[in-house]
């Protein structure tokens, strides 16, 4: 089975004011529960929230999926392929950000990064529904699945830090109105329930 190569060289690199366009995810799960544990308290949303992050070459930190927003694509579409590429991964992303972040690269020895005064990177959040067994940088990488705890504690960049504790507000803020959504329609329904059996058919009489 034939396996894709990863883009290379900045040739159709997009620049913005001097700073280098950088694309990237948060690919997540949320992990399954017994149904008998799903009913206890105890079973918390952050502790069923993980998040997929990949190793460099010689590190043993760890990263989320990025790399430069090419003049070919959109910033969307630029992120699906970093995923895929670095991390073996494609899903469902969403079209809001979770922010923009600028920054210098911790290559910054390379003369480019510095001449062009640092990147600008897009973060977005990526539901994984696929894994795939063969990717372009699986020679290059490792990929793991963490809590946001663990995550925090091994992601190499502060910057990245930033957009996961971002990403861990937007996903908490998201399941309490689930819930409160799922309140409201109970509550609703018995309501309705109790309004049909506060009347009796046989007491009710049409007047002409």
């Amino acid at each position: 089975m034939s396996v894709l190569s990863s883009r290379t060289g900045r040739d159709r690199q997009r620049y913005d004011n001097n700073f280098r366009l950088v694309s990237g995810c948060i690919p997540y799960r949320l992990i399954k529960v017994e149904e008998s544990e799903e009913d206890t308290i105890s079973v918390d949303f952050v502790n069923k929230l993980q998040v997929l992050m990949v190793s460099s070459p010689n590190r043993h930190d760890l990263v989320f999926p990025k790399g430069g927003w090419e003049d070919d694509e959109t910033v969307l579409e630029a992120a699906s392929r970093e995923a895929m590429e670095e991390a073996g991964v494609k899903g469902l992303l969403r079209e809001v950000p979770l922010g923009v972040w600028e920054f210098r690269s911790k290559s910054s020895c390379n003369v480019e990064d510095e001449c062009f005064g640092g990147c600008k990177g897009y973060m977005y959040a990526l539901e994984v529904t696929e894994e795939l067994q063969e990717w372009p940088e699986r020679e290059n990488r490792e990929r793991k699945w963490l809590n946001v705890k663990e995550a925090l504690e091994m992601c190499r960049y502060e910057w990245m830090q930033r957009a996961l504790e971002e990403f861990l507000r937007v996903m908490q803020q998201e399941e309490e109105e689930r819930k409160l959504r799922t309140e409201e329609e109970t509550v609703k329904d018995d309501s309705s329930k109790l309004e049909e059996c506060q009347i009796d058919p046989c007491y009710c009489f049409v007047v002409n």
